[in-house]
C-alpha cells in the first residue's frame, strides 16, 4: 500500500487535508484514531467515522510482528511479517533509534550480506514502509528511523520518500533523524535535495578501492569511491549536516593498512563522520569480525590523522542478527558464498 492511496481514499471519504493529518498522525505515532478529549464524530465526516475503525484495522495488518529476538545491548530484532505473508526485518535500537527495511531481499547483492542472497522478491510500499514505524512504537518510543534494513532505498526511491516525508512531518520524526542510506545511485543526488524534508544521508562505502567495491557489491551502480565521497560532499553542504560513510570491517580484507591512507585522502577535510562496524558474523558466509582490539586500533589510527571517527557495535550480536538472518531461517535453506579477497 502506498500513503497517497491512503490519501485518496480518506478524500472519497471526504476528509478535508486537517482531517486527513490527523489520521495518518495517529497511525504514525501508534495511536489510537479516537485519541483525544473530543469524539470523532463531532469534527470528522459522518463517512470517514463510519469507516474509520475499517481504516484503522488494514493500517495494523500492514506489518504485524511475527517474532522478536532481544538482545544483551539494548537492541531487539524484529521479524515482521506484511500483509501478504512475506516477512522483513526492523531494529530496535538502544536510545530511541529503529531501522527499518525498504525491499522484501535486494538486489544489490552485497557478498558479505544475507540478504544479497535472496535477490529482489518486491518493493515494500510506503505505508508498509511507515506501518514498521508504527509496530515499533507500540513496544518503546521511536525518535531516531534509519532506512538501513533489508533492501536498497535507491531502489525503491519513491516509496522511500514518500515515507521519509510523512515521517519528517506529521510523524514527528527531527529531519536529520531520518538517515537514507545507499550503496550509491545517481538518482538519490536528485532526488533528495528536491524534497521537502531531506533526510541525513549514509553512504556505503566499504572500501577505497574501486575493484575491491566492485567484488564485494557486485550490482551496485559503477561509482567509483572517490567520485561517491564528491557527490556525498556536495549533499553535506547543500543540507549543512555531515554524510555518515560506513564501512563495515571484514577481517583481513578491508582494515588494512592501504585502507587506512585511502581513508585520509578521501575523507580528509570533508564534512564526514566515518563509522566503522564490525562484520556481524553470519555463520552461513565466509568472512569474520576483526578483534575488537584491532577495530579500536583502527579508529584510533584514523582519528590521529583527522578522520571523525565512530567505531559502531553491531546490533544483535549474541541473538545471531545479521541483516536478512532472521527472515532466511524462517524461510529458506541456508546458501553459501565464494570467498572475496582483498588482493587482486
Amino acid at each position: 500500500m502506498q500513503i497517497e492511496s491512503l490519501r485518496q481514499r480518506l478524500r472519497a471519504l471526504g476528509a478535508n487535508p486537517r482531517h486527513e493529518q490527523r489520521v495518518l498522525r495517529l497511525w504514525s505515532q501508534a495511536l489510537s484514531q479516537t485519541a483525544g478529549r473530543r469524539q470523532v464524530q463531532h469534527f470528522l465526516p459522518a463517512a470517514l467515522v463510519a469507516e474509520l475503525p475499517a481504516i484503522a484495522g488494514e493500517l495494523a495488518k500492514l506489518a504485524t510482528l511475527h517474532s522478536e529476538h532481544p538482545a544483551e545491548d539494548g537492541s531487539a530484532r524484529l521479524l515482521v511479517k506484511l500483509a501478504d505473508g512475506q516477512m522483513v526485518e526492523s531494529v530496535l535500537l538502544p536510545r530511541g533509534g529503529l531501522c527499518v527495511s525498504t525491499q522484501v531481499g535486494c538486489a544489490v547483492g552485497c557478498v558479505f550480506c544475507m540478504t544479497g542472497t535472496t535477490g529482489l522478491i518486491r518493493q515494500v510500499g510506503s505505508a508498509e514502509i511507515v506501518a514498521q514505524v508504527a509496530l515499533a512504537r507500540t513496544k518503546r518510543p521511536v525518535k531516531k528511523v534509519v532506512f538501513m534494513g533489508m533492501g536498497e532505498p535507491a531502489h525503491n526511491l519513491d516509496n522511500v520518500m514518500e515515507a521519509i516525508d510523512l515521517l519528517g512531518t506529521v510523524g514527528n520524526i527531527g529531519h536529520k533523524n531520518l538517515v537514507f542510506s545507499t550503496v550509491g545511485d545517481l538518482r538519490v543526488f536528485e532526488a533528495l535535495p528536491a524534497a521537502r524534508v531531506k533526510p541525513a544521508l549514509a553512504l556505503s562505502l566499504h572500501t577505497t578501492k574501486a575493484d575491491l567495491r566492485e567484488r564485494l557489491l557486485p550490482r551496485a551502480p559503477r561509482i567509483a569511491p572517490d567520485e561517491l565521497v564528491a557527490l556525498g560532499e556536495t549533499y553535506a553542504r547543500v543540507t549543512d549536516h555531515p554524510i555518515q560513510y560506513q564501512w563495515t570491517l571484514l577481517d583481513g580484507i578491508n582494515d588494512g593498512d592501504d585502507e587506512v591512507e585511502g581513508l585520509v585522502r578521501l575523507l580528509h577535510g570533508k564534512y564526514a563522520i566515518l563509522n566503522l562496524i564490525p562484520y556481524n558474523t553470519v555463520p552461513e558466509l565466509p568472512f569474520t569480525r576483526p578483534s575488537w582490539d584491532k577495530a579500536a586500533d583502527l579508529a584510533r589510527r584514523l582519528h590521529r590523522r583527522g578522520i571523525l571517527t565512530k567505531l559502531r557495535q553491531s546490533a544483535g550480536q549474541d541473538v545471531d542478527g545479521g541483516c536478512g538472518q532472521l527472515r532466511a531461517r524462517a524461510e529458506m535453506p541456508a546458501r553459501r558464498s565464494v570467498p572475496i579477497r582483498a588482493e587482486a
